[in-house]
């Protein structure tokens, strides 16, 4: 039930979130157990600057004071924060690096929630640059940099442009989805600011797969 620490100081915690876990509880008794949760009853004062995905795992930061999380929330606003993510998607990606850029809002339909679409005209700026780490027979790993950070945007841009996250329950059809016991994606590294030293600061999770 303890937390995986990376970092800790009076300032900041940093944790590897394990796929599975909310980063938030959500609606009913079955969604209470969250990382916020876990980590407010271990460390007294610490709060959720950002959100991973339920089923995306690694390096997440909290704030202890409301200062430092004022800090760090605009440092996310104002694209400061630098933030790599390792996927493993389904087919071979032929060029080695580009560019997604994409708008994004939310789907109107509730029978489709918590899905996300593309939409030029009404979506917000979403914007993703990716290299190819390795290709194999039938997937290849790809290093993400997303520069904007809206839900889904990871896993939405790599499923638009025909390449969906091994795993993925929302965006790959059924036979993507079985060929992991998991979503394939891990946040391997957070690049921040230190609100209080303002040391340029870089954490990492081991990655999973």
């Amino acid at each position: 039930m303890g937390l995986d620490v990376i970092y800790k100081d009076e300032r900041i915690l940093l944790v590897n979130k394990p796929a599975g876990m909310l980063t938030v509880p959500g609606i009913g008794p079955e969604k209470a157990d969250s990382l916020a949760r876990r980590a407010a009853s271990e460390f007294p004062g610490a709060r959720i600057v950002h959100r991973l995905d339920r089923d995306t795992s690694g390096v997440i930061i909290l704030a202890f004071d409301a200062e430092g999380h004022r800090e760090l929330s605009r440092q996310f606003h104002d694209r400061e924060v630098k933030k790599t993510y390792i996927a493993v998607v389904a087919g071979i990606v032929q060029q080695d690096s580009g560019t997604i850029d994409l708008p994004m809002r939310k789907d109107m339909d509730p029978r489709n929630a918590p899905r996300q679409v593309i939409d030029h005209a009404e979506g917000r700026p979403a914007i993703t640059h990716w290299w190819v780490i390795e290709r194999l027979a039938d997937r290849t790993r790809l290093r993400l940099q997303p520069l904007t950070g809206r839900s889904h945007q990871l896993r939405l841009h790599l499923k638009t442009i025909g390449h969906p996250v091994l795993g993925d329950d929302l965006y790959a059809p059924a036979k993507i989805l079985g060929l992991a016991d998991r979503l394939l994606l891990h946040s391997q590294s957070l690049t921040i600011v230190h609100p209080e030293t303002a040391a340029l600061m870089t954490f990492e999770a081991p990655i999973p797969f």
